[in-house]
């Protein structure tokens, strides 16, 4: 069908009005546009202000985007700086902490690392103290947790006589190599949280297993925490109260090099213990050994 001249008209006032509309948007926008053309912050000259102050806070805006994604990036920059630091920290931690079981005294040949266990014992933890008080002799006291939680000022005497802390796990569980990693692992940390709650601030530098029942994982943990797995090299069985002679003879014999001398003051009667002390530590003092802790390395 054709169109009618009443079409025509109305199609041409359509073209018209929309014509119209273009240029007045053009001209609305051009001096928008020409305002960027001056310095930055500052309209062009002649141009409204208006569009003057749209432009300056469009160009505003895009410059606190800027400065965001900027801050962002230095956010992001830290973040890994510090997540850097933090695994660096970690692995030195790891390094100067040795996997291997120490079995050595620090010094030369002639030196001797006495460790006492299973304390500290209300009964028994004070008398092994005086006689190393009466000695001149410095020792490491590898503790139970519990013992420690339960007699803090005990921890806190054998800290203040100058010995070395042991962490002898929690509960001295002696079947704890035999079970899952998560237990031996809450039995460790346990048991040194324990003890460093009895003295805040003193170190727990040894991590003795109960039996000497070491797994991987175990030294792995210790080592993780900062301590040296501590082994020993001489066992006269104190603990199983053989008699005095049978201690002192055990300990008195062919010692190695470098002795790491394993003794009890708790786990039950330790009067064989006290007594044997009393004549161990004068015989070696006077066989010119000098009385040391444990090497933190591997040996």
């Amino acid at each position: 069908m054709g169109m009618t001249t009443s079409s025509v008209r109305r199609r041409r006032a359509g073209s018209a009005v929309t014509a119209a509309v273009l240029g007045l948007l053009a001209a609305a926008a051009a001096p928008a546009l020409a305002a960027t053309d001056g310095p930055a912050g500052h309209p062009a000259a002649g141009a409204p202000a208006g569009s003057a102050h749209g432009a300056a806070r469009t160009e505003a805006q895009a410059h606190t985007t800027a400065q965001g994604a900027q801050g962002s990036a230095h956010g992001v920059a830290r973040t890994e700086a510090q997540a850097h630091t933090t695994a660096r920290g970690a692995v030195e931690g790891a390094a100067r902490t040795p996997l291997g079981i120490t079995r050595l005294a620090q010094g030369p040949g002639h030196a001797v690392a006495i460790t006492i266990d299973d304390g500290p014992d209300p009964r028994w933890t004070p008398q092994v103290l005086q006689v190393l008080r009466q000695n001149h002799v410095k020792a490491t006291f590898c503790m139970i947790g519990t013992n420690a939680q339960k007699y803090p000022e005990l921890v806190r005497a054998v800290a203040a006589d100058g010995h070395r802390l042991c962490d002898h796990s929690a509960d001295h569980d002696v079947t704890m190599d035999h079970k899952p990693v998560a237990y031996q692992r809450k039995q460790i940390l346990d048991g040194k949280a324990m003890i460093q709650k009895a003295v805040p601030g003193v170190a727990v530098d040894y991590y003795r297993a109960p039996g000497g029942a070491f797994t991987p994982d175990s030294r792995a943990v210790a080592t993780e925490s900062g301590m040296q797995p501590l082994g020993w090299s001489v066992d006269p069985k104190d603990w199983s109260r053989p008699g005095l002679p049978a201690i002192v003879s055990a300990v008195e014999g062919k010692l190695p090099q470098q002795p790491t001398v394993l003794f009890h003051d708790g786990g039950g009667d330790r009067s064989e213990t006290v007594a044997a002390l009393k004549q161990y530590l004068p015989w070696l003092s006077a066989r010119g050994y000098a009385f040391t802790f444990p090497v933190r390395a591997t040996p």
